[in-house]
């Protein structure tokens, strides 16, 4: 029987597991997106948004609680003064998973884990619904720009 195995070991023993994990909950406070392996993305997201439900409301048990998992106050601080009251209004589902594909290497399935508001360093908040612009978009975007610019002249 399987009772009480919930979690993925992914190959490591569970100090590994648990440095991988903090490392990983730290670089998605500070930079807001990271790109891993799908199974570790699956992992990481309960323990990220358990950190935000803590950080939505600031209390000196709370930080501790936050402290314990993530050591950095630069990191504790910005959990508590920005991604706390950012999703205060939403009662859970801080963060989405996009697969992006297979890893070169080795053919693991990566993907982006991110904040569900996007709003982040590198990321498009435009409210129009336009989405990703690659570059093919974005050169036949400025070529219409120009050339219309061009005939109104």
């Amino acid at each position: 029987m399987r009772h009480g195995m919930a979690n993925r070991k992914l190959g490591r023993t569970s100090g590994h597991r648990a440095a991988l994990f903090r490392n990983q909950l730290a670089s998605l406070i500070e930079r807001e997106r990271i790109i891993t392996t799908l199974p570790k993305a699956k992992e990481l997201r309960p323990q990220i948004e358990r950190l935000v439900t803590l950080g939505k409301s600031d209390s000196v048990h709370h930080r501790r609680q936050a402290e314990r998992v993530v050591g950095d106050d630069g990191l504790i601080s910005k959990l508590f003064a920005t991604l706390g009251p950012r999703f205060a209004e939403r009662p859970g589902g801080y963060t989405r998973i996009i697969k992006v594909g297979p890893r070169r290497g080795d053919n693991a399935p990566i993907s982006l884990i991110e904040w569900v508001d996007a709003s982040g360093p590198g990321t498009s908040t435009s409210s129009e619904g336009e989405g990703k612009v690659g570059k093919a978009s974005s050169k036949k975007a400025t070529a219409v720009a120009s050339a219309s610019g061009a005939k109104a002249e």
